[in-house]
């Protein structure tokens, strides 16, 4: 029997969610901007009312595509408003709508999110080696730092503690517990990711001699 973190309840979505994505190092832009809407929707809420919900807001917000939301009306905003299947708040809804808008234009500026937002560890997951879930922080220095640089840039619902939040599912940090099968799997692909990098490196640097 696998042992997990002890967050994880018996909800099948959460437990697929933890055992499949959670703490995975993600890079892929449109999966990053979708963190970044969900992990706005739950501020004050717990995950698991997130979770349950998740497939309405992938169909209610265009499949999660920032483009398409950046260009929401006040129709949208109110057909929102209105369906039952999300988290109907107006402050988050409209933070969804702004957001987009937002992380389009860094996009624009950095050549893709991803590459902006893991600057804030440096291009590298933090193993924050937790042996028990109550040590398992809200908030991190590097999390206020984006914090503080997402609202100057006009994000909204982006406080230290969603950030870290974001950092969490993003694979930023690891913050499994290492008593669960997840903490060396993550590690494992964190050791792979590394390898690949050098070799990228390598035949980059051959290449340029050549």
């Amino acid at each position: 029997m696998k042992t997990r973190c002890k967050w994880v309840n018996e909800n099948p979505l959460m437990i697929k969610y933890h055992d499949e994505e959670w703490g995975n190092p993600v890079h892929d832009d449109l999966i990053l901007f979708e963190y970044i809407i969900l992990d706005a929707f739950q501020a004050g809420l717990s995950w698991n009312t997130v979770i349950n919900k998740r497939e309405n807001f992938r169909k209610a917000f265009s499949n999660f595509d920032p483009i398409k939301i950046s260009r929401y009306t006040k129709k949208d905003f109110d057909r929102l408003l209105n369906d039952k299947g999300i988290i109907r708040n107006k402050a988050k809804i409209n933070s969804a709508i702004v957001n987009a808008g937002k992380f389009l234009e860094i996009k624009k500026d950095f050549e893709s999110f991803d590459k902006y937002i893991w600057q804030f560890v440096n291009h590298k997951t933090i193993n924050n080696n937790i042996k028990d879930i109550s040590k398992i922080p809200s908030k991190d220095k590097n999390s206020d730092k984006m914090s503080e640089d997402l609202k100057k840039r006009g994000f909204k619902f982006v406080g230290s503690t969603i950030c870290y939040a974001f950092m969490q599912a993003a694979g930023l940090v690891n913050d499994h517990t290492i008593d669960c099968f997840r903490y060396k799997e993550v590690k494992k692909w964190l050791k792979l990711l590394l390898i690949i990098g050098k070799i990228k490196i390598s035949l980059k640097n051959y290449i340029s001699i050549k």
